[in-house]
């Protein structure tokens, strides 16, 4: 369990990092609220991370990797750089699950989506490598 709370964690920080950095993506919170730090995210905002995140995981984990044992062949023709169109997808179908909810990830475009997604895959792996002691099981 703890384990799936740190991962929930890395991937809301990594998708906050994606927003950032990306401009064709913009997170909606669910409402407006004060911030909770002077400059900083409000309570809403941070739990719309988190639940988008636990949604992009959702999305990614049972329809992402069924496209990926169905692409397999492309994933060894491609050398894997097939998974940043298949991650571009799966960041639209999250716009399409957040148009759905009325908040949440909105992705201008695709392109933005692919460029989304390497953010998001690239921040996460470098957060998680850094979590990676906080996680680690013993023998």
């Amino acid at each position: 369990m703890f384990r799936f709370l740190v991962r929930l964690a890395v991937n809301s920080i990594a998708l906050a990092i994606a927003v950032w950095i990306v401009p064709g993506l913009t997170m909606v919170p669910y409402a407006e609220g004060e911030p909770i730090v002077v400059g900083g995210p409000s309570l809403e905002l941070v739990l719309s991370y988190l639940f988008i995140a636990l949604v992009f995981g959702l999305i990614n984990g049972i329809i992402g990797n069924a496209i990926r044992i169905v692409a397999f062949p492309l994933y060894v023709l491609t050398l894997g750089l097939i998974a940043l169109v298949v991650n571009g997808l799966l960041l639209l179908l999250v716009t399409l699950v957040s148009t759905w909810l009325t908040f949440g990830l909105f992705v201008q475009d695709y392109y933005w989506g692919i460029v989304g997604a390497l953010v998001l895959s690239l921040s996460a792996w470098i957060i998680g490598m850094l979590l990676r002691p906080l996680t680690k099981q013993t023998r």
